[in-house]
């Protein structure tokens, strides 16, 4: 039988493994390796793994003994059934008080359901929100661990260790109980969708309004990481913008546009409407890469539906317009995380999750894709407090929107007049002027609803009577016909 000398495990050797057990191992962990693919063990070891504290195994079984206790194995495998089955082999292996930890992309409900199961054999079970790709993997991912709270001491000081650091801290902490590690990784995914929407958006702009070629562009990019833009895809963005194939022209001009996703942008965007929570913006980054794939469609359609001719940007007021897009840029991310905390406390209040809010932005400062400098504010903002019931309610951000909101509105404006798409852009700014809007006009829509269903409705305080009490729902029978009778109440 092997020593039991490994400090952890990892089974799951695609590259985000790979690059995590080697960071693991550069932190003085000794890392047991596995993969189903016996080969694919072999050549780590021979090469990437020369001289570092892993240890190559060929069998669960042989990966199991190699493991001091409390056991922890970590996987970075495929979603879904196979980590269930993973699972289905650990247990029978495992004893009380063991741990096994899945980082990959899993919904935050299989991650629920794996934890029950796990507790009713005595094994913690913790759903690590993994980010940062596999940059991040190798030299500090920001991480975002709940679940089995019992398991955090035991794995606290690797995932301390070899976490991505913001100004000295770790980019990672306990998140909350099962399910809530996954859940936070998932809205983070669904906010790097709506970014990168943005982005593009605002790349768009530039090029088709502004004129700008793809190295002014970036060059522009470059500019905006500097200041109050400083972020992880803007600094992408500014690369692959200046990534020229060959001395040919630009690569990104090569590139078919139709966008991909692997339905991590989507659950957000599915969980948020399960939950009535306006995530707007997230679900209009998920719709417009939906669109992007009916490039065929889109190409008929460019050729038979008419609209307004562009009129390009005079270069005297270049600057001003580039200025304006900066800030209509900021604005617009401040409303998708917004909205992205939003969503989180609603989970929390849903599932009774006591979260740690302050430290979900920081999580997020290092190592992940949507890092920036303004999760710091984020950061600040909850620290000052916990229960903050939205970000557009701090001052920090109150004052940002107040000031981007001149240059949002006329970016906006100016791609409406010249018929080029904006939907993220357009979408966070519709999502401001509702919710600054005291009184909408769903008065109407629920009106029409009690008109043809019987739907009901409540009268508003101030137009209360003896015979209508406040909160109380009525129906009325609009035409004197039929019965007056209400509808009862569902969800749906």
């Amino acid at each position: 039988m092997s020593k039991q000398i490994a400090d952890i495990a990892m089974i799951g050797l695609a590259v985000m493994g790979q690059n995590f057990v080697l960071n693991m191992a550069d932190h003085g962990f000794t890392v047991a390796a596995f993969d189903r693919e016996a080969d694919v063990v072999d050549k780590f070891i021979a090469n990437d793994a020369i001289g570092k504290s892993i240890i190559g195994t060929h069998s669960v079984e042989e990966m199991v003994a190699t493991l001091k206790r409390p056991r922890r194995v970590m996987l970075l495998i495929k979603a879904g059934k196979p980590v269930d089955s993973v699972i289905e082999q650990l247990v029978p292996l495992l004893e009380k008080d063991d741990i096994i930890i899945d980082g990959g992309n899993s919904h935050y409900l299989d991650t629920t359901r794996r934890y029950d199961f796990l507790k009713s054999k005595g094994i913690y079970f913790v759903g690590s929100g993994v980010s940062g790709g596999e940059e991040g993997a190798r030299h500090g991912p920001s991480l975002m661990p709940g679940g089995a709270i019992e398991a955090w001491p035991a794995i606290k000081p690797i995932f301390l260790a070899v976490a991505a650091k913001a100004d000295g801290e770790p980019c990672c902490d306990w998140v909350g109980p099962a399910g809530a590690g996954h859940y936070v990784k998932m809205v983070h995914n669904g906010i790097e969708y709506g970014d990168m929407q943005l982005i593009s958006e605002s790349y768009d702009l530039m090029k088709r309004l502004a004129g700008l070629s793809d190295k002014e562009i970036s060059e522009v990019m470059g500019r905006w990481n500097q200041g109050f833009l400083d972020s992880f895809l803007i600094e992408v963005t500014r690369d692959i913008l200046a990534f020229n194939d060959d001395g040919r022209i630009p690569l990104v001009e090569e590139i078919m546009d139709m966008a991909g996703q692997k339905g991590t942008g989507k659950w957000t965007a599915i969980d948020a409407l399960d939950k009535g929570m306006p995530v707007t913006l997230i679900g209009q980054a998920v719709f417009s890469r939906c669109l992007s794939a009916l490039k065929g469609e889109r190409a008929r359609a460019s050729k038979v539906l008419s609209g307004p001719t562009i009129k390009p940007i005079p270069a005297s007021v270049r600057k001003q317009f580039i200025d304006d897009l900066e800030q209509a840029l900021y604005a617009s991310k401040i409303i998708s995380y917004a909205q992205g905390f939003m969503l989180i406390r609603e989970a929390a209040k849903e599932f009774k999750w006591d979260l740690n809010f302050p430290s979900i932005p920081l999580m997020w400062r290092g190592g992940c894709i949507i890092r920036s400098a303004f999760l710091g504010e984020i950061t600040k903002a909850y620290r000052e407090d916990k229960y903050l019931e939205n970000l557009l309610f701090h001052p920090f951000f109150r004052s940002a929107i107040e000031k981007a909101q001149s240059g949002w509105r006329k970016s906006v404006t100016k791609a409406v007049v010249n018929g080029i798409p904006t939907p993220a852009f357009a979408t966070a700014l519709s999502f401001y002027d509702d919710y600054k809007s005291e009184r909408l006009p769903a008065n109407l829509l629920q009106a029409q609803r009690d008109y043809f269903g019987a739907h009901t409705f409540s009268i508003l305080p101030k137009y209360a009577h003896d015979k209508v009490k406040p909160g109380k729902n009525i129906h009325i029978n609009w035409t004197g016909k039929g019965v007056d009778v209400s509808a009862g109440t569902y969800d749906a």
